[in-house]
């Protein structure tokens, strides 16, 4: 059976002091962060695709990124926000950039050439339909 196999580009901090503490906190909390950088992804598997839906409330289509390089599967955000405030005394610029980056490493069954996406009310969708894959034939060689 084939299977989509998820990679993290970003390196993960896994907290091994997560202990609960006198009052239910952990002992050390600084460096946990409670809200994951990647919006969550469900992958189903029909008779004839993968689908991929990622959920991604509020943002533009325009800034979601879906890319096949080498039998990976990247989905990737950038938005950047610009801010001025002017007054006769100062000028405040703000500037926010918000990104993910999600990849799949593609099974040899997925047509890469017939990849579709579409982002409805939130979520991004991917369909990734699958192809025959040959099985490699054993084949006799005359030697000479």
């Amino acid at each position: 059976m084939s299977t989509l196999v998820r990679y993290n580009h970003l390196p993960s901090f896994v907290n091994p002091f997560n202990v609960a503490a006198e009052f239910g906190r952990p002992v050390i909390s600084r460096y946990h962060n409670s809200l994951p950088s990647v919006p969550a992804v469900n992958v189903k598997e029909t008779e004839h695709a993968f689908e991929l839906a990622l959920a991604a409330p509020g943002l533009k289509k325009e800034d979601l990124n879906v890319r096949v390089l080498k039998n990976q599967l990247t989905i990737s955000y950038k938005s950047e926000n610009k801010t001025d405030e002017t007054t006769e005394k100062f000028t405040r610029q703000e500037f926010s950039t918000s990104q993910f980056e999600r990849s799949f490493r593609l099974p040899k069954n997925v047509d890469a050439e017939q990849i579709k996406a579409s982002y409805t009310d939130g979520i991004l969708t991917v369909e990734l339909p699958k192809v025959a894959v040959k099985e490699a034939e054993a084949k006799d060689i005359v030697i000479g």
